[in-house]
């Protein structure tokens, strides 16, 4: 299988606007994104993209959370796949977006994002920016990511 990015293509490591910006999610989200997430499931489960398929039924811990997180960690760090968390101007952690390559074909890139339920308004910005940085700045031929 060919590399998800080409071994000379730098990552970017944020993507920032007025009104959010987007940073490699880690392990120091853990506590924010839980609450995030956990406040939205039914939101998020009717976001394109995600098809009710997460968030799990009866959510998850805290714990399990963070072991979620630190995977998503080692992709970024190994280029196997990248997620971003999204946090407000005010530093309130609002959502997430996930860039991995599709398991129907790994050549294309499967991109999808959530927001809060508190924030539905910016799930079409944030969709239309990341897709504009994706088509400027990323190398992806093919872009999988459900329009807004």
């Amino acid at each position: 299988m060919s590399d998800f990015v080409p071994a000379d293509f730098e990552v970017p490591r944020a993507l920032i606007t007025p009104r959010f910006r987007l940073e490699p999610l880690g392990p120091e989200h853990n506590v924010p994104d839980h609450a995030a997430w956990t406040s939205s499931i039914e939101h998020i489960r009717a976001t394109p993209g995600f098809g009710g398929s997460w968030p799990p039924v009866g959510g998850m811990t805290l714990e399990s959370n963070l072991g979620d997180l630190q995977r998503h960690a080692e992709d970024f760090v190994q280029r196997r796949g990248f997620t971003f968390t999204v946090i407000e101007t005010d530093g309130d952690v609002i959502g997430c977006v996930y860039i991995y390559p599709s398991k129907a074909d790994p050549q294309v890139a499967k991109v999808s994002s959530w927001v809060t339920a508190a924030r539905a308004e910016l799930d079409a910005p944030l969709y239309r920016t990341v897709r504009d940085w994706l088509d400027r700045d990323w190398p992806f031929a093919q872009v999988e990511y459900a329009a807004r």
